[in-house]
């Protein structure tokens, strides 16, 4: 007989298992090219809408509007979508519901891709081919690569894990581990909720046109949901590094000079722990841009340094599912608890 105490144990169980298995799974395949993958449907609405709503609207106000309305109506249409998908499944086919939460929210962490990427890019870096270096960081960045130096790709690499492992890591993170607290929800709506936003940012949250206004929603959100997650993260990893004052003073000294409340706090926590600087002059289709320089440059950028930080990435992600898990084990009820 299955009493009240084992249900509610049950119902608090089956939403970690969920977020261990989804971790499991990005650390084992991460994102297999040519996989369907909950990203590539949000871009594919996002780049039709964008579309229509710039051969529609000319006027700033319009665009903002139709940005706002875009936003919503994707933000609300995944996580609510999904949360209405699994409230049918559970009560149906709930070991199906789960094989399909663990998938989804597996697609939300982007672990493996990251330190995939920075493989893809360091094999050629190793062996001098600056060529196939080039060609390949260019998959994984904005920026123009075909005259880049060894630096400057090791730099774009660093730079790149910095701002995913807030993004791609532990921001979708953290908005499952909100799911994970709020009854009844769990922390798949909530990691796709973010998700959203953040694809959102990255294809129209630019600052430059035509994507001023229509983005500038979308952008300012992604800003205030990821403010907290960035904070905790680099806290984390200045702890685990064992040289959080020295985050604390360069993040602090240099941060607010990044435009990006959030991209500076976390490049400044790598470049802080690692001794180098990141930023300098990067060009886009042909037009220079000068990012604020962050850190000091105590040591020229290695690929020793890249390693260091993908570890720092996955350890601050254990760290935080680690915590998760024991907290939900010891609020477990115990037998009789309930009456």
């Amino acid at each position: 007989m299955i009493t009240s105490d084992s249900a509610l144990a049950f119902d608090r169980l089956l939403p970690i298992v969920v977020l261990i298995s989804a971790a499991i799974l990005d650390f084992a395949i991460g994102d297999p090219w040519g996989c369907p993958h909950p990203v590539q449907m949000m871009g594919w609405i996002i780049q039709r809408y964008t579309k229509g709503a710039l051969r529609w609207w000319n006027e700033p106000w319009q665009l903002r509007i139709a940005g706002i309305h875009l936003t919503i109506a994707l933000v609300c249409s995944v996580s609510l979508g999904s949360w209405l998908l699994f409230y049918g499944l559970d009560r149906w086919a709930w070991p199906i519901s789960l094989g399909v939460e663990v998938v989804l929210l597996a697609s939300c962490f982007a672990g493996r891709s990251l330190r995939d990427a920075t493989v893809d890019v360091l094999k050629p870096l190793a062996k001098a081919d600056l060529t196939v270096a080039r060609s390949r960081l260019r998959r994984y960045v904005g920026r123009d690569t075909d005259t880049l130096a060894e630096q400057d790709i090791l730099r774009a690499l660093l730079e790149t894990v910095a701002e995913n492992t807030t993004d791609g890591v532990m921001a979708p993170l953290f908005y499952a581990l909100v799911g994970l607290a709020i009854p009844g929800i769990g922390p798949v709506p909530m990691a796709l909720f973010y998700k959203a936003v953040s694809t959102l940012d990255s294809m129209i949250g630019y600052r430059t046109a035509p994507y001023t206004d229509l983005g500038w929603f979308s952008a300012r959100l992604d800003d205030a949901l990821t403010w907290l997650p960035c904070r905790l993260m680099v806290l984390t990893v200045g702890l685990l590094s064992g040289k959080l004052k020295s985050v604390w003073v360069i993040g602090w000294r240099d941060a607010r000079k990044d435009p990006s409340p959030n991209s500076g706090w976390s490049e400044c926590a790598y470049a802080a722990i690692l001794g180098v600087q990141l930023g300098g002059q990067n060009w886009y289709r042909g037009v220079a841009k000068l990012k604020p320089l962050l850190g000091n440059p105590l040591q020229r950028i290695t690929a020793k340094h890249i390693e260091v930080a993908i570890r720092l990435t996955r350890n601050c992600f254990l760290l935080w599912l680690g915590l998760a898990v024991a907290f939900t084990w010891l609020t477990l009820p115990t037998p009789g608890s309930l009456g």
